[in-house]
């Protein structure tokens, strides 16, 4: 029996439910997810150096920044608008709650909005000099919603303190699911993916038949934000209009990825594979090329220093895929990646430190692997949060674990589990 059988479906339903559809986000009706911790003997863990649990709410990404950790949210049952907390981690033994920030409670006008994604960087510009977190806003209830849906941009310089620059809304749409943050010589961008938007903001989308004949705007959108407060489209770019390929079967936009020097995109376009696209005009997009993965479902990417791609699979059983991008508009693949037990569970985020892999497993946990070797990637650590708390708000009618997001930061790996929140660990197995 597959344990993360809720999880499919849950994917399946934000995936697949007409957009017009009201209902669309009532996730009342899911089974009971009751894994328990499976780790291999012989896999070393990753030391728990510290927890923090924010309370009721169900929780998404995590993303480290200059010894902060800034904790997402996802809709959960009750879609509490809990927008994004920010913990120091000046002793990453006891993270500590500073502030919170994207939520309904400090700012009413994004209540009925989850918040799965934020991503910190510094910007210096001619108008702005300082720290900006951007982060997605989608509906809880759907497309018909009444919310806000979009991206916030947001002063963390002083992330006891942040401040509110500008949002960006996307209309007629669900909203930017994941985004990127990317500044050089003076500029700054956002780079999100607006899922299904080439169809539902096209003139004539029909929402009884989730339908349309003529693309509207893509889903792969690039905003100017050299001025947070005051972001302006730029670029875009979409399957349907570029290439002729018709938003069916869903194909559409769901991650994006940015090179350090702002030249390449990677679209994780779901079925499509990993789309790559030259940036370096970002007013006009080009496309170069894709992966071809043997499974369907691409969810998230990540560009190594040394040139290798390694995607994600969010299905059940889905795999890690790693590829040679010395031509990015002819990406090799090397090897694919699936921990013991992966057919119970499906991963979700990758992130990559020198030869080390580090992915958010879903009930399998933070999984990290040495893929040295692209053709033969190897376990070499896992970690499973604690099971013993029961969120009231999250999907699991008993206690469990569910890992959201990973990221590496410095001397130690930060992991969010949406039912129990932050874990810090260290990155040395024992």
């Amino acid at each position: 029996m597959r344990q993360i059988g809720w999880l499919a479906g849950l994917v399946a339903l934000l995936m697949a439910v007409p957009l017009s559809s009201a209902t669309a986000h009532e996730f009342h009706e899911f089974p009971p997810l009751t894994p328990p911790p499976i780790v291999p003997a012989a896999t070393e863990t990753l030391p728990l150096l510290g927890h923090a649990n924010p309370g009721t709410g169900a929780n998404a990404d995590v993303y480290g920044y200059k010894r902060h950790a800034y904790l997402a949210s996802f809709l959960g049952r009750g879609c509490l608008s809990n927008g994004v907390r920010v913990y120091d981690l000046a002793d990453p033994r006891t993270p500590r709650l500073v502030s919170s920030f994207a939520d309904a409670a400090s700012d009413p006008s994004v209540a009925g909005t989850w918040t799965e994604k934020v991503i910190v960087q510094p910007v210096v510009t001619r108008d702005f000099e300082g720290d900006v977190a951007v982060v997605s806003f989608q509906p809880c209830r759907g497309i018909n919603s009444p919310a806000f849906r979009g991206f916030g941009l947001y002063d963390v310089t002083d992330p006891a303190h942040p401040r509110r620059l500008a949002l960006y809304s996307t209309p007629r749409t669900r909203g930017s699911h994941e985004i990127w943050l990317g500044a050089k010589r003076g500029k700054a961008y956002v780079y999100t993916a607006v899922i299904e938007s080439e169809l539902t903001t096209s003139t004539d989308f029909d929402p009884s038949t989730n339908s349309a004949t003529t693309p509207g705007t893509p889903d792969f959108r690039i905003i100017d934000v050299s001025d947070p407060t005051a972001p302006v489209q730029v670029g875009s770019w979409g399957a349907w209009k570029e290439l002729g390929i018709y938003p069916a079967h869903q194909n559409f936009v769901h991650s994006v990825r940015v090179d350090e020097q702002l030249r390449l995109a990677f679209l994780s376009y779901w079925n499509l594979g990993t789309v790559i696209l030259d940036i370096a005009d970002p007013a006009h997009p080009r496309y170069l090329g894709r992966t071809t993965p043997p499974q369907g479902a691409t969810h998230s990417a990540y560009v190594t220093e040394g040139g290798q791609l390694v995607e994600t699979h969010e299905l059940d059983g889905g795999l890690a895929y790693v590829y040679d991008l010395t031509d990015p508009a002819h990406p090799v693949l090397q090897g694919s990646f699936a921990p013991p037990y992966s057919d119970v569970s499906t991963v979700h985020d990758p992130k990559v430190r020198g030869s080390r892999a580090y992915f958010s497993w879903y009930n399998l946990g933070v999984v990290v692997a040495d893929i040295d070797n692209p053709s033969a990637p190897a376990v070499r650590a896992q970690f499973i949060p604690d099971t013993d708390y029961l969120n009231p708000d999250f999907f699991c009618f008993q206690a469990c674990a569910v890992v959201w997001g990973v990221f590496v930061d410095g001397n130690y790996v930060l992991a969010s589990d949406m039912n129990s929140g932050l874990y810090v660990l260290g990155t040395n197995p024992r």
